[in-house]
């Protein structure tokens, strides 16, 4: 692992042990281990270097010692203070927001992922170029057709034509990105036709989703080549998956795992995650997963709130999971009115939270009496396939069926309605 060290400023806006101890896990989720921690009360960062320059000069002599020389800071910095703290240091600096997007980086495994991070970390680059970024991209564009850009007029310099450089491939990248859009729209439109219900599970990353969802798998003998990756560790996982899970009673929901939130989660990494947090925008149901065993899920269920408004998700109802009940020394599962205590690795809290899902999701079910003529046999099968049947009588002028259907097949069957 690459030896590191870490520091912040401590100020009265933030938890700041929570967000340096966070910021602790954030590298070592990027094989990196902290070999120093260092703080500097401030009202605000410094405008010039972040840290005071005797701070700095501090950090310098431990990088020396602890053969660090990587700085990771818990803030984004301006191109100017990483320059002069570089300077001062004589170690690499990294900021929160450039750490995250290095871990996205080596996460991303689909396209869509792979394009979003891509797209996260040229804006993050675009106001950085004169930090380092313009020989990199000197090599990029070297070989454009038509001579690259020596016509382009004298009076244009190299960073102008660099920040050019980046802007277009924003673009493309954007432009690839909103035709992956369009296919999940057109697939979630098919479902909101198909008057599937919908949940999606969102929460702080490292809070057990993915854990839950294979859990849930299970429970529902759905296994085969349908569980998704999941690890105990910040962001395992980056993409959205949706998986069908079929109740005994004909009842069927999609439940997606989305990406993990994290405090002072980069706004170039919200803004280019949109795409993916969708399913959270277009469900029918909020699971917010959070894990109890943490000393403070508060502020993680705060952080999961304050992003999931960022990106736009509101008035979505919402049931609260405390996971990892089994940490504790705490009854479960226990159920409080929409917040359930459980375990992902417990099939009794697992058939709790299914359970929970169902009636939260199917509350809207409406139980009516039905006589069917045999000439319309079509509607006996779709009942069948789409509601709860109940009962089931053949009668001489029809099928009288009891059963619980959704609203909008009720609206349907209005007319063959007994009761």
């Amino acid at each position: 692992m690459t030896p590191v060290i870490i520091a912040g400023i401590e100020n009265e806006q933030e938890n700041f042990d929570y967000t340096m101890a966070e910021l602790a896990s954030l590298a070592e989720a990027a094989n990196m281990e902290v070999t120093r921690q260092f703080k500097q009360k401030l009202e605000r960062p410094i405008a010039a270097t972040y840290l005071g320059k005797g701070k700095a000069e501090e950090i310098k002599t431990a990088g020396a010692v602890t053969d660090s020389q990587i700085l990771i800071l818990n803030d984004e910095l301006t191109p100017t203070q990483i320059r002069n703290l570089e300077n001062i240091t004589e170690m690499r600096v990294l900021d929160r927001t450039a750490l995250i997007l290095e871990i996205f980086a080596a996460r991303a495994k689909t396209k869509e992922a792979k394009l979003q991070v891509q797209v996260a970390k040229l804006q993050y680059q675009l106001p950085r170029l004169h930090t380092g970024l313009t020989d990199k991209l000197d090599q990029q564009t070297a070989g454009n057709a038509g001579g690259g850009y020596t016509n382009r007029g004298a009076g244009e310099t190299k960073l102008e034509l660099n920040r050019r450089v980046i802007e277009k491939k924003i673009s493309a990248l954007n432009k690839e990105l909103k035709t992956i859009d369009k296919e999940h729209q057109t697939r979630r439109k098919q479902r909101q036709r198909s008057g599937i219900k919908t949940a999606a599970l969102v929460g702080y990353t490292n809070a057990g989703k993915s854990t839950t969802l294979n859990g849930l798998l299970r429970l529902f003998g759905e296994t085969e080549n349908k569980e998704v990756f999941e690890k105990d560790m910040l962001f395992a996982t980056l993409d959205t998956s949706v998986r069908r899970l079929r109740f005994d009673d004909n009842k069927e929901i999609l439940l997606s795992d989305t990406v993990g939130f994290v405090s002072k989660l980069p706004h170039q990494l919200v803004k280019a995650f949109r795409t993916t947090l969708a399913e959270a925008a277009n469900a029918d149901l909020l699971v917010q997963v959070v894990d109890l065993s943490d000393d403070h899920y508060q502020e993680m269920i705060e952080t999961t709130e304050k992003t999931l408004a960022e990106i736009g998700v509101t008035d979505i109802p919402m049931l609260y999971v405390f996971n990892k009940a089994d940490k504790l020394a705490v009854s479960y599962p226990s159920l409080a009115g929409r917040e359930l205590t459980f375990s992902a690795q417990d099939d009794e809290s697992l058939k709790a939270l299914a359970e929970l899902l169902k009636q939260e999701l199917f509350k809207d079910y409406q139980t009516h009496t039905y006589l069917i003529p045999y000439a319309k046999g079509n509607l006996v099968e779709e009942l069948n396939q789409k509601a709860t049947v109940l009962e089931t009588e053949y009668l001489a002028d029809g099928t009288k069926l009891k059963a619980e259907v959704a609203p909008a097949l009720a609206g349907r069957l209005s007319e063959h309605q007994l009761d």
